[in-house]
């Protein structure tokens, strides 16, 4: 009898419980690994921008009717503004219960980095940002929200050029597919870079994570569990009609990289042929709103967000009125729409918030050094609502190409 194959998802996760096991056996020396872990975000950051820019570019140009890309795009963005609002409210109803500021330890923030305040960006300037003046520029830098709405002008582009354009989606369609077979290779390395990267989390924090920062952790770990069933699990068995069961058997196979690497950008492929190949949704929709999704779907994020700002208010004794909540749900929203999909970027964009909301930013310098621990959750739920909203559009533009997947099988 021939003997079956491991298979990747499987050896990811083993990766990933020997991480943490070699973290916690040999502490601090892990870190001696951890350039293993780094050559694996290096190749994943390496096929995150041309992937983004192939795949959308075709996946616009593919859908060949600008009325059918308007209803999806309404759709996609929408929704993904809707699911952060309510997300940044789970996450301050849970602040509020946990009360992860009351009897903070104050003498710990003199261990703190100091971090210079950020100017809060107005939605104006986010949205003139969106826009590249020089998307070579924007390549090299590797702006996400630049880079998509550059590869959707030339979608439209191609769409507009009828059947001399036609010939060119062909073409891009196959650069986007080389791009594919590239991730398969990288991807094959997951194993071995996420046991690293977990082994030097574990071993740099062990236990000591668990110190004045700890109710935030607590805080942000029990929202994204009431984040799951209270508005991604509705959303799959109501609006996408999807069963529940054959959804998380897929999703974990997500769950183990986006824990280890905490980039969504850097996900981006795995999510990729889970949600293709695992849920059934088109290619032609998935190669639009995953990416999308990566650069300004923020879920996981804007929990953490609004965790954080009650924690700081109750540490130095600041009351949030009902007004200074709605400008915590709108401001939260339009950060994390800007904060770049990629490891620790949600560092910088809580300085933003943190001045926005006038309070200080001693703390963030504590975050940081504990933040990877956060991001791992931030980064899953993140990438978890990217599939369950594409999911969701799915089903409403009938863009499922599995008939396992159909209404009745719910």
């Amino acid at each position: 009898m021939k003997k079956k194959k491991m298979g990747l998802a499987l050896k990811t996760f083993i990766g990933f419980g020997l991480g943490i096991v070699i973290g916690l056996i040999f502490g601090e020396k892990a870190t001696v690994i951890k350039p293993l872990g780094t050559i694996f975000l290096n190749m994943i950051k390496m096929i995150v921008v041309p992937m983004v820019f192939f795949s959308i570019t075709a996946g616009v140009a593919s859908l060949g009717d600008l009325r059918k890309l308007r209803n999806i795009g309404v759709k996609v963005v929408g929704l993904y503004a809707l699911t952060s609002a309510i997300s940044v409210l789970i996450g301050f109803v849970v602040a509020n219960i946990t009360n992860p500021g009351l009897g903070f330890d104050m003498t710990a923030l003199s261990g703190g980095s100091e971090y210079e305040a950020q100017a809060m960006p107005s939605v104006l300037d986010t949205i003139i940002g969106a826009f590249p003046d020089n998307i070579f520029n924007s390549f090299a830098n590797a702006n996400m929200l630049q880079i998509i709405v550059f590869s959707m002008f030339l979608g439209v582009a191609l769409i507009m050029m009828g059947q001399e354009g036609e010939r060119l989606v062909s073409g891009i369609q196959g650069l986007a597919n080389v791009m594919y077979k590239i991730t398969a290779i990288v991807m094959e390395f997951s194993p071995i870079g996420v046991c690293a990267l977990l082994a030097d989390s574990v071993g740099s924090y062990g236990l000591k994570i668990f110190g004045p920062l700890g109710k935030l952790i607590l805080t942000v770990y029990a929202s994204d569990v009431i984040l799951v069933f209270l508005m991604y699990v509705p959303m799959i068995a109501l609006l996408a009609r999807f069963p529940i069961g054959r959804f998380f058997k897929g999703i974990w196979k997500v769950w183990v990289v986006t824990a280890s690497t905490t980039s969504s950008s850097g996900a981006l492929p795995v999510t990729t042929s889970v949600t293709n190949d695992d849920f059934g949704v088109s290619p032609e929709l998935s190669s639009f709103s995953l990416p999308l999704g990566a650069t300004i779907n923020m879920n996981g994020g804007c929990i953490y967000y609004a965790a954080a700002i009650v924690l700081t208010a109750q540490v130095y004794g600041v009351t949030l009125t009902p007004a200074a909540l709605v400008n915590i749900v709108v401001s939260t929203v339009l950060v994390a729409m800007g904060c770049p999909g990629v490891p620790g970027g949600a560092i910088i964009m809580t300085t933003i918030l943190l001045t926005n909301m006038g309070l200080p930013l001693e703390i963030v310098g504590m975050i940081a050094g504990i933040f990877r621990l956060i991001d791992m959750a931030n980064t899953t739920f993140n990438v978890t609502g990217d599939v369950v909203t594409t999911m969701v559009v799915a089903r409403s533009e009938n863009m499922f190409t599995d008939v396992n997947t159909s209404a009745s099988r719910a």
